[in-house]
């Protein structure tokens, strides 16, 4: 099968991009000219521009539309109001196989109550859209926009100079956006890199230029485009999980520590009854951060060991560090090892121990706020 492009192919080729797979989309992983190194030190220490238009775009519209949503989806929109955006999870429904689990984790956007903009990720936004859409009533449609719509980040403690030189909304509080449907740009106070930052919505044929004008906005801001390496050493840095690595069909939001984007006092969502019941049994296993302090790289799938050598988790993702300049992971542990914060354990690389911290994420500061 072929992977879908970006819009903005061309211009990655142009720039010297290393090209990969990634949800079926063709996007860069690191440009020439630094790597994945000089692009994470941009976003800590000034600005990074990424094509995340590979993330999926839909709307559901009409009446009821965020009830609708808000119904299916873990979060509790009644935290929010219209020109907000909130992090939640699509679960796998009560009554299904793996039920609790997570389909997708995603951003939503609220218009209003009969107009929601959703952004899951790239593999799995045709199902999240294909069953909101067969559970909503004849009055609500559900679009999914994912060819018409990209996405850009602009990210860093520079980015909101950069913003205001390319003459966009700026001045939003976290989580909050300006545009949407009739404006060229909507502009949301999000990222995924621990870093002030910025995520832009435009219209496919537009992205381009949009490009472009950053570019030239940010160059004495020391701009540089970024490809999703560094997205992923910034994400692992903060312990954001990425969907198919700490969340899962398998891996639910109780084991995942991601409880907090779980509104547990509203009467429906998919997979509330088996979340409930394993939130009172207390999980399984627990997603713990690990720092390594020698030259071994944790990478996912190593198995996590205990002083007496047994199996206590698996890493499910495992990096350089480029600002901690040491090996760091993301962890699911089992809670009856009785792990805690501090303890010193093993992670088996290529067959021999490496010694690893249990810490708790993030591993370096957070600035998104």
């Amino acid at each position: 099968m072929t992977a879908r492009i970006s819009p903005l192919h061309d211009r990655h080729v142009a720039a010297g991009a290393k090209l990969a797979d990634f949800g079926g989309w063709s996007m860069p992983i690191e440009y020439a000219g630094g790597g994945v190194l000089a692009e994470h030190a941009a976003v800590r220490e000034a600005v990074g521009l990424f094509d995340v238009s590979h993330l999926g775009t839909g709307t559901v519209r009409g009446p009821g539309a965020a009830a609708l949503v808000d119904a299916a989806l873990t979060n509790d929109l009644g935290r929010i109001g219209p020109g907000q955006a909130q992090y939640t999870l699509c679960c796998v429904p009560d009554g299904e196989a793996d039920a609790g689990g997570v389909v997708d984790d995603l951003i939503v956007y609220l218009h209003g109550p009969d107009d929601v903009l959703l952004v899951p990720n790239a593999a799995n936004a045709a199902e999240v859209l294909a069953r909101l859409a067969d559970a909503a009533p004849a009055e609500v449609t559900v679009t999914d926009r994912h060819e018409e719509v990209a996405v850009l980040a602009v990210q860093g403690p520079r980015s909101a100079a950069v913003l205001e030189a390319a003459g966009l909304a700026a001045d939003l509080s976290y989580m909050a956006f300006a545009g949407g449907e009739g404006q060229e740009v909507t502009v949301c106070r999000t990222g995924y890199t621990g870093e002030h930052g910025y995520e832009l919505l435009v219209a496919a044929e537009r992205a381009g230029v949009l490009w472009d004008r950053l570019l030239e906005a940010g160059a004495a801001d020391g701009i540089r485009p970024c490809g999703l390496g560094a997205r992923d050493t910034l994400r692992t840095e903060m312990g954001y999980p990425l969907h198919g690595h700490e969340l899962s069909r398998e891996i639910t939001p109780n084991q995942a520590r991601s409880g907090w984007a779980v509104g547990w006092r509203k009467p429906a969502f998919w997979g509330r009854e088996a979340l409930l019941a394993e939130k009172e049994a207390g999980a399984a296993r627990l997603l713990w951060g690990l720092r390594a302090p020698g030259r071994g790289i944790p990478r996912p799938g190593m198995a996590v060991l205990d002083g007496a050598g047994a199996r206590v988790g698996e890493v499910t993702s495992g990096t350089f560090s480029p600002t901690l300049r040491t090996g760091i992971a993301l962890a699911l542990l089992d809670t009856a090892a009785g792990v805690a914060e501090g303890a010193e354990l093993a992670v088996d690389v290529r067959g021999r121990p490496q010694p690893v911290e249990v810490v708790k994420p993030p591993f370096v500061p957070s600035h998104v706020r």
